[in-house]
């Protein structure tokens, strides 16, 4: 999305004055704050792009529709059999994609702005590693005590994230070392996961490889009424410790300081962004480079100075829908998996952020 600029003294583009931040405060109710249009404009195009893309994937399959049809189908209305192909058997799809990037973009936005590095993702830190293990090691070894690869890939995440943050701790954590350790902790996860698969037989592998890509085939409401219930309780405490978020950005003395309980605060961020990430995981696998590349996106269009934890789940969606789509189309009679196209488009992402931190000096 373009934005009008103009030239300051020093020939440096700033934004036009219609989109500059204003403070407001009502008196009734009493509530004051900070009005930022670019960022209302960001999430209002992005979300109807996305909305766009949802409708324009429940057209696509052997049964063809119109976008008019599939919009019918939606409320119910229409020819009964399209009603029935798009409610109960590409909706359930749909959604998911939906809820996955929504759940990975909210979940990214939170380790960067909590760890204040823009390389500290899910993906980066192990925890999406640790499911794909727990996943793989039930299917090679037969270790499923009763439960589906969904709750043993959410209870693989959880465990990881539990691992991360208690190696971290010396007295407290701070956003450096939970990358350090997470960097190593996704590492061994990646290493037993390769000798599993190496283990098992061929049927075993392919299974097993089908979760560890990232896969929107075959979904079902099962995964959409667990993922959407997990969005509905773990996405209001996200939004709601943004202020506080943003206070650790200034750094844990600084924001001390400010009244702010810096480990209760990193402690319920880290939670809700496991948990966001982990059910995201369980419902659709690891998509890769989501919960990265789409909170820098997201931050850059709307010119916030960290990633905007909404925003950032709306181009979320709005990515793996729009992957999802080209997983389908890219290849004639074939339907790859989802997490293939994020990865080859999130690799460039990662090796600019990379060269960025370089060029600023904290690259190493």
């Amino acid at each position: 999305m373009s934005v009008p600029t103009k030239l300051t003294v020093s020939g440096k583009p700033t934004a036009s004055p219609a989109l500059r931040d204003r403070p407001f405060r009502l008196a009734v109710p009493p509530v004051s704050g900070m009005l930022r249009p670019r960022l209302l404009l960001t999430g209002a195009g992005v979300a109807v792009g996305a909305f766009l893309l949802f409708c324009w994937g429940l057209t696509l399959g052997d049964y063809p529709m119109t976008l008019s049809d599939v919009v019918r189908a939606l409320v119910g209305a229409g020819e009964p059999g399209t009603v029935t192909v798009v409610q109960d058997l590409r909706l359930p799809r749909a959604l998911t994609g939906l809820l996955v990037g929504v759940t990975f973009g909210v979940s990214g936005a939170v380790f960067q702005t909590m760890t204040r590095n823009p390389l500290a993702s899910p993906d980066m830190i192990g925890l999406t590693e640790g499911a794909g293990t727990a996943v793989v090691a039930a299917v090679v070894l037969g270790w499923t005590g009763g439960l589906g690869l969904s709750t043993l890939g959410l209870l693989g995440a959880l465990a990881t994230a539990l691992l991360v943050y208690a190696l971290a701790w010396r007295g407290g954590t701070t956003g450096y070392r939970i990358i350090l350790v997470g960097i190593g902790v996704s590492w061994i996860c990646t290493s037993a996961t390769d000798f599993l698969v190496a283990r098992g037989d061929r049927f075993q592998a392919q299974e097993a490889v089908g979760w560890l890509v990232g896969n929107l085939n075959g979904r079902t409401w099962e995964q959409v009424d667990t993922l959407a219930l997990a969005t509905l309780v773990l996405l209001p405490p996200a939004l709601a410790l943004g202020r506080l978020m943003r206070t650790l950005q200034l750094g844990d003395d600084v924001a001390a300081g400010l009244g702010t309980p810096v480990q209760a605060v990193r402690l319920a961020l880290l939670l809700t962004g496991v948990g966001l990430v982990a059910f995201g995981t369980a419902a659709a696998g690891p998509v890769a480079f989501v919960a990265l590349a789409c909170p820098q996106i997201a931050q850059r269009v709307a010119g916030t100075s960290s990633p905007p934890p909404l925003v950032s789940g709306l181009t979320g969606a709005f990515t793996v829908l729009g992957a999802d789509l080209l997983a389908r189309k890219a290849v004639p009679g074939t339907e790859l998996p989802v997490g293939i196209v994020t990865g080859a488009l999130g690799a460039p992402v990662l090796l600019w952020l990379l060269i960025r931190a370089n060029r600023a000096g904290s690259g190493g």
